[in-house]
Protein backbone atom coordinates (compact mmCIF):
# COMPACT_ATOMS: atom_id res chain seq x y z
CA UNK A 1 0.00 0.00 0.00
CA UNK A 2 3.05 2.33 0.60
CA UNK A 3 4.61 1.88 -2.88
CA UNK A 4 3.52 5.24 -5.41
CA UNK A 5 1.27 2.92 -7.98
CA UNK A 6 -0.88 1.29 -5.63
CA UNK A 7 -4.26 3.55 -6.40
CA UNK A 8 -3.81 2.88 -10.22
CA UNK A 9 -5.70 -0.23 -9.96
CA UNK A 10 -8.76 1.02 -8.03
CA UNK A 11 -10.25 -2.75 -7.69
CA UNK A 12 -6.66 -4.22 -6.89
CA UNK A 13 -6.61 -1.61 -4.17
CA UNK A 14 -10.28 -1.93 -2.75
CA UNK A 15 -9.41 -5.41 -2.51
CA UNK A 16 -6.31 -5.42 -0.95
CA UNK A 17 -7.58 -2.60 1.59
CA UNK A 18 -10.38 -5.21 2.34
CA UNK A 19 -8.04 -7.66 3.22
CA UNK A 20 -5.89 -5.77 5.38
CA UNK A 21 -9.18 -4.95 7.47
CA UNK A 22 -9.91 -8.16 8.04
CA UNK A 23 -6.25 -9.01 8.86
CA UNK A 24 -6.14 -6.05 11.32
CA UNK A 25 -9.77 -7.10 12.89
CA UNK A 26 -8.29 -10.73 13.24
CA UNK A 27 -4.92 -9.41 15.54
CA UNK A 28 -7.37 -7.18 17.14
CA UNK A 29 -9.72 -9.61 18.67
CA UNK A 30 -6.45 -12.15 19.65
CA UNK A 31 -4.51 -8.92 21.26
CA UNK A 32 -7.71 -8.34 23.01
CA UNK A 33 -7.86 -11.86 24.47
CA UNK A 34 -4.24 -11.29 25.56
CA UNK A 35 -5.06 -8.57 27.54
CA UNK A 36 -7.76 -9.70 29.21
CA UNK A 37 -5.86 -12.65 29.93
CA UNK A 38 -3.54 -10.72 31.58
CA UNK A 39 -6.25 -9.03 33.93
CA UNK A 40 -7.56 -12.28 34.52
CA UNK A 41 -4.21 -13.94 36.23
CA UNK A 42 -4.01 -10.67 37.87
CA UNK A 43 -7.15 -11.20 39.73
CA UNK A 44 -6.60 -14.08 40.49
CA UNK A 45 -3.28 -13.89 42.08
CA UNK A 46 -4.74 -10.99 44.28
CA UNK A 47 -7.63 -13.17 44.70
CA UNK A 48 -5.22 -16.15 46.15
CA UNK A 49 -3.59 -13.72 48.75
CA UNK A 50 -6.88 -12.22 49.92
CA UNK A 51 -10.22 -14.47 49.77
CA UNK A 52 -12.40 -10.95 49.76
CA UNK A 53 -15.81 -11.18 47.86
CA UNK A 54 -15.59 -8.38 46.33
CA UNK A 55 -12.03 -9.44 44.88
CA UNK A 56 -14.27 -12.74 43.78
CA UNK A 57 -16.78 -11.41 41.75
CA UNK A 58 -14.63 -9.04 39.89
CA UNK A 59 -12.71 -12.43 39.19
CA UNK A 60 -15.76 -14.30 38.16
CA UNK A 61 -16.68 -11.21 36.18
CA UNK A 62 -13.49 -10.90 34.23
CA UNK A 63 -13.51 -15.02 33.66
CA UNK A 64 -17.20 -14.61 32.45
CA UNK A 65 -16.07 -11.83 29.39
CA UNK A 66 -12.76 -13.61 28.55
CA UNK A 67 -15.15 -17.04 27.99
CA UNK A 68 -17.11 -15.21 26.10
CA UNK A 69 -14.55 -13.49 23.65
CA UNK A 70 -12.95 -17.39 23.50
CA UNK A 71 -16.53 -18.46 22.35
CA UNK A 72 -16.68 -16.41 19.53
CA UNK A 73 -13.39 -17.11 18.53
CA UNK A 74 -13.76 -20.54 18.17
CA UNK A 75 -17.27 -19.58 15.89
CA UNK A 76 -15.26 -17.98 13.37
CA UNK A 77 -13.00 -20.96 13.18
CA UNK A 78 -15.83 -23.01 11.42
CA UNK A 79 -16.75 -20.20 8.93
CA UNK A 80 -14.09 -20.77 6.38
CA UNK A 81 -16.33 -20.66 3.02
CA UNK A 82 -15.64 -18.82 0.55
CA UNK A 83 -17.57 -15.79 1.42
CA UNK A 84 -18.15 -16.01 5.09
CA UNK A 85 -15.94 -13.07 6.23
CA UNK A 86 -18.04 -10.61 4.53
CA UNK A 87 -21.48 -9.12 4.23
CA UNK A 88 -24.52 -10.38 3.41
CA UNK A 89 -27.82 -9.36 1.83
CA UNK A 90 -31.00 -10.53 4.37
CA UNK A 91 -34.56 -11.08 2.74
CA UNK A 92 -37.58 -11.41 4.92
CA UNK A 93 -40.44 -12.63 2.86
CA UNK A 94 -44.09 -12.93 4.32
CA UNK A 95 -45.92 -16.20 3.57
CA UNK A 96 -49.74 -16.97 3.27
CA UNK A 97 -52.21 -15.60 5.28
CA UNK A 98 -52.53 -11.71 4.74
CA UNK A 99 -51.75 -9.62 7.84
CA UNK A 100 -51.24 -12.05 10.22
CA UNK A 101 -48.09 -13.08 7.98
CA UNK A 102 -47.01 -9.53 7.37
CA UNK A 103 -46.92 -8.61 11.01
CA UNK A 104 -44.92 -11.90 11.63
CA UNK A 105 -42.71 -10.63 8.81
CA UNK A 106 -41.95 -7.20 10.54
CA UNK A 107 -40.83 -8.93 13.89
CA UNK A 108 -38.05 -11.19 12.22
CA UNK A 109 -37.21 -7.79 10.69
CA UNK A 110 -37.07 -6.17 13.74
CA UNK A 111 -35.13 -9.04 15.77
CA UNK A 112 -32.83 -9.55 12.67
CA UNK A 113 -32.05 -5.34 13.34
CA UNK A 114 -31.83 -5.82 16.55
CA UNK A 115 -28.90 -8.99 16.26
CA UNK A 116 -27.01 -6.60 13.72
CA UNK A 117 -27.16 -3.76 16.39
CA UNK A 118 -25.75 -6.56 19.28
CA UNK A 119 -23.14 -7.59 17.00
CA UNK A 120 -22.26 -3.58 16.31
CA UNK A 121 -22.51 -4.52 12.26
CA UNK A 122 -24.26 -1.82 10.23
CA UNK A 123 -27.17 -2.63 8.60
CA UNK A 124 -29.51 -1.01 6.22
CA UNK A 125 -32.87 -1.39 4.69
CA UNK A 126 -32.92 -1.46 0.91
CA UNK A 127 -36.20 -2.24 0.11
CA UNK A 128 -39.24 -2.51 2.02
CA UNK A 129 -43.13 -3.10 0.90
CA UNK A 130 -45.37 -2.26 3.70
CA UNK A 131 -48.36 -4.48 4.08
CA UNK A 132 -51.86 -3.83 3.76
CA UNK A 133 -52.93 -3.44 7.38
CA UNK A 134 -50.10 -3.94 9.56
CA UNK A 135 -46.82 -5.08 9.11
CA UNK A 136 -44.29 -5.71 5.52
CA UNK A 137 -45.02 -7.87 2.41
CA UNK A 138 -41.49 -8.39 1.86
CA UNK A 139 -37.55 -6.50 3.11
CA UNK A 140 -34.22 -6.67 1.99
CA UNK A 141 -31.59 -5.65 4.45
CA UNK A 142 -27.88 -4.98 3.50
CA UNK A 143 -25.64 -5.96 6.48
CA UNK A 144 -22.11 -5.12 6.63
CA UNK A 145 -19.60 -6.02 9.05
CA UNK A 146 -17.19 -9.19 10.02
CA UNK A 147 -18.45 -12.28 9.57
CA UNK A 148 -22.12 -11.14 8.72
CA UNK A 149 -22.62 -13.60 5.91
CA UNK A 150 -21.11 -16.54 7.74
CA UNK A 151 -23.06 -16.33 11.20
CA UNK A 152 -26.65 -15.70 9.17
CA UNK A 153 -26.01 -18.11 5.94
CA UNK A 154 -27.79 -20.73 7.88
CA UNK A 155 -31.01 -18.30 9.08
CA UNK A 156 -32.06 -18.71 5.49
CA UNK A 157 -35.28 -20.87 5.33
CA UNK A 158 -38.91 -20.77 6.61
CA UNK A 159 -39.55 -19.61 10.27
CA UNK A 160 -42.71 -20.61 11.70
CA UNK A 161 -45.04 -18.41 14.60
CA UNK A 162 -47.76 -19.63 16.77
CA UNK A 163 -49.58 -17.31 19.03
CA UNK A 164 -52.61 -15.89 19.66
CA UNK A 165 -53.72 -13.41 16.94
CA UNK A 166 -53.75 -10.08 18.13
CA UNK A 167 -56.18 -9.14 14.69
CA UNK A 168 -58.77 -11.46 14.69
CA UNK A 169 -61.95 -10.40 17.49
CA UNK A 170 -61.99 -13.88 19.36
CA UNK A 171 -57.97 -14.14 19.34
CA UNK A 172 -57.90 -17.33 17.93
CA UNK A 173 -54.27 -19.40 18.11
CA UNK A 174 -53.24 -18.63 14.29
CA UNK A 175 -49.96 -20.38 12.06
CA UNK A 176 -47.87 -17.91 10.35
CA UNK A 177 -45.09 -18.92 8.20
CA UNK A 178 -41.97 -16.60 6.61
CA UNK A 179 -39.24 -17.14 4.29
CA UNK A 180 -35.42 -15.98 4.76
CA UNK A 181 -32.73 -15.27 2.16
CA UNK A 182 -29.42 -14.96 2.82
CA UNK A 183 -27.14 -13.95 -0.04
CA UNK A 184 -23.38 -12.76 0.12
CA UNK A 185 -22.50 -10.08 -1.48
CA UNK A 186 -20.53 -10.14 -4.37
CA UNK A 187 -17.93 -8.03 -6.45
CA UNK A 188 -18.78 -6.77 -10.10
CA UNK A 189 -15.39 -8.91 -10.62
CA UNK A 190 -16.96 -12.53 -9.62
CA UNK A 191 -20.07 -12.10 -11.47
CA UNK A 192 -20.36 -10.43 -15.06
CA UNK A 193 -23.46 -8.84 -16.16
CA UNK A 194 -23.61 -8.28 -19.61
CA UNK A 195 -26.39 -4.77 -20.57
CA UNK A 196 -28.21 -6.66 -23.38
CA UNK A 197 -29.05 -9.49 -20.36
CA UNK A 198 -30.92 -6.87 -18.53
CA UNK A 199 -34.21 -5.30 -18.60
CA UNK A 200 -34.33 -2.18 -16.42
CA UNK A 201 -36.94 0.12 -15.59
CA UNK A 202 -37.66 2.37 -13.48
CA UNK A 203 -40.98 3.93 -11.27
CA UNK A 204 -41.98 5.93 -8.65
CA UNK A 205 -41.28 4.48 -5.22
CA UNK A 206 -44.33 3.23 -3.03
CA UNK A 207 -44.23 3.63 0.42
CA UNK A 208 -43.87 6.98 2.95
CA UNK A 209 -42.80 9.81 0.82
CA UNK A 210 -40.75 12.29 2.38
CA UNK A 211 -39.58 15.33 -0.16
CA UNK A 212 -38.97 14.08 -3.62
CA UNK A 213 -39.44 10.27 -2.74
CA UNK A 214 -42.46 9.90 -3.69
CA UNK A 215 -42.46 12.36 -6.79
CA UNK A 216 -39.81 11.19 -9.19
CA UNK A 217 -39.75 7.64 -11.06
CA UNK A 218 -36.20 6.75 -8.73
CA UNK A 219 -37.46 3.49 -7.63
CA UNK A 220 -35.29 0.67 -10.08
CA UNK A 221 -36.79 -3.00 -11.10
CA UNK A 222 -34.30 -4.79 -12.98
CA UNK A 223 -34.69 -8.15 -14.80
CA UNK A 224 -32.65 -10.82 -15.82
CA UNK A 225 -33.75 -12.15 -19.03
CA UNK A 226 -31.22 -15.27 -19.05
CA UNK A 227 -32.56 -16.81 -15.56
CA UNK A 228 -35.95 -14.49 -15.14
CA UNK A 229 -34.93 -13.01 -11.97
CA UNK A 230 -36.30 -9.77 -11.15
CA UNK A 231 -34.87 -7.53 -8.47
CA UNK A 232 -35.89 -3.97 -7.44
CA UNK A 233 -35.08 -1.30 -4.86
CA UNK A 234 -36.78 1.41 -3.87
CA UNK A 235 -35.33 3.16 -0.70
CA UNK A 236 -32.60 5.40 -2.27
CA UNK A 237 -33.73 8.77 -3.14
CA UNK A 238 -31.68 8.65 -6.40
CA UNK A 239 -32.08 6.41 -9.41
CA UNK A 240 -28.64 5.56 -9.92
CA UNK A 241 -28.26 4.83 -6.06
CA UNK A 242 -31.25 2.36 -6.30
CA UNK A 243 -29.93 0.66 -10.19
CA UNK A 244 -26.78 0.00 -7.80
CA UNK A 245 -28.56 -1.74 -5.09
CA UNK A 246 -30.30 -3.52 -7.60
CA UNK A 247 -27.48 -4.98 -9.42
CA UNK A 248 -25.82 -6.05 -5.87
CA UNK A 249 -28.63 -8.05 -4.91
CA UNK A 250 -28.77 -9.14 -8.70
CA UNK A 251 -25.53 -10.75 -8.26
CA UNK A 252 -25.94 -12.22 -5.26
CA UNK A 253 -28.98 -13.91 -6.68
CA UNK A 254 -27.37 -15.40 -9.67
CA UNK A 255 -24.12 -16.58 -7.42
CA UNK A 256 -26.35 -18.51 -5.03
CA UNK A 257 -28.24 -20.37 -8.06
CA UNK A 258 -24.73 -20.93 -9.13
CA UNK A 259 -23.58 -22.34 -5.88
CA UNK A 260 -26.85 -24.24 -5.58
CA UNK A 261 -26.10 -26.03 -8.87
CA UNK A 262 -22.83 -26.81 -8.11
CA UNK A 263 -23.76 -28.90 -4.47
CA UNK A 264 -26.44 -30.20 -6.04
CA UNK A 265 -24.00 -32.28 -8.84
CA UNK A 266 -21.58 -32.45 -6.40
CA UNK A 267 -24.40 -34.50 -4.10
CA UNK A 268 -25.63 -36.33 -7.46
CA UNK A 269 -21.97 -37.68 -8.16
CA UNK A 270 -21.67 -38.88 -4.46
CA UNK A 271 -24.80 -40.60 -4.96
CA UNK A 272 -26.61 -38.66 -1.94
CA UNK A 273 -30.11 -37.50 -2.25
CA UNK A 274 -31.17 -33.81 -2.94
CA UNK A 275 -34.02 -32.46 -1.47
CA UNK A 276 -35.90 -28.86 -1.47
CA UNK A 277 -34.48 -28.02 1.79
CA UNK A 278 -35.58 -24.32 1.85
CA UNK A 279 -39.27 -25.16 1.49
CA UNK A 280 -39.32 -26.70 5.20
CA UNK A 281 -39.30 -24.87 8.35
CA UNK A 282 -36.04 -24.52 9.99
CA UNK A 283 -37.64 -22.59 13.60
CA UNK A 284 -40.58 -22.46 15.05
CA UNK A 285 -41.84 -19.67 17.67
CA UNK A 286 -44.29 -20.81 19.60
CA UNK A 287 -45.81 -17.81 22.42
CA UNK A 288 -49.39 -19.74 22.90
CA UNK A 289 -50.30 -21.88 24.78
CA UNK A 290 -46.51 -21.99 25.70
CA UNK A 291 -43.54 -20.32 25.42
CA UNK A 292 -40.68 -21.94 23.08
CA UNK A 293 -38.39 -21.34 20.59
CA UNK A 294 -37.08 -24.63 18.73
CA UNK A 295 -34.92 -25.31 15.91
CA UNK A 296 -35.80 -28.04 13.61
CA UNK A 297 -31.94 -28.94 11.90
CA UNK A 298 -30.22 -28.79 16.01
CA UNK A 299 -33.17 -29.41 18.42
CA UNK A 300 -31.92 -26.64 20.25
CA UNK A 301 -35.01 -24.84 22.03
CA UNK A 302 -35.51 -22.13 24.91
CA UNK A 303 -38.20 -20.81 26.94
CA UNK A 304 -36.67 -17.21 26.48
CA UNK A 305 -38.79 -16.00 23.53
CA UNK A 306 -38.53 -12.53 24.57
CA UNK A 307 -34.86 -12.32 24.35
CA UNK A 308 -34.76 -14.03 21.01
CA UNK A 309 -37.08 -12.37 19.34
CA UNK A 310 -34.83 -9.04 20.62
CA UNK A 311 -32.30 -10.72 18.94
CA UNK A 312 -30.21 -12.63 20.96
CA UNK A 313 -30.34 -15.61 18.36
CA UNK A 314 -26.63 -16.39 19.09
CA UNK A 315 -26.71 -19.63 20.84
CA UNK A 316 -28.97 -20.95 17.68
CA UNK A 317 -26.52 -19.82 15.18
CA UNK A 318 -23.52 -21.29 17.13
CA UNK A 319 -25.59 -24.44 17.82
CA UNK A 320 -26.36 -24.61 13.63
CA UNK A 321 -22.41 -23.65 12.67
CA UNK A 322 -21.17 -26.49 15.45
CA UNK A 323 -23.48 -28.98 13.79
CA UNK A 324 -22.83 -28.44 10.62
CA UNK A 325 -18.96 -28.84 11.20
CA UNK A 326 -19.66 -32.26 12.48
CA UNK A 327 -21.48 -33.22 9.58
CA UNK A 328 -18.49 -31.80 7.30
Amino acid sequence: MATPRFWQNKKKAQTVIKILTSQKEKIREWKEVEKNLEKLETAGELLAEENDEALSLEFAKKYKKIKKLLENLELKTLLSGKYDAGNCLLSIYAGAGGVEAQDWAEMLLRMYLRYSERKAWIAKILDKTEGNEAGIKSATLEIRGHYVYGYLKNEAGVHRLVRLSPFNADHARHTSFALIEVLPEISPQDVVLRDEDLKIDAFRSSGAGGQSVNKTSSAVRIKHLPSGIVVQCQNERSQLQNKETALKILRAKLEKINSEQEEKESLSARGKHISAAWGNQIRSYVLHPYKLIKDHRTEYETKNTDKVLDGDIDDFIRQELGSRNKES
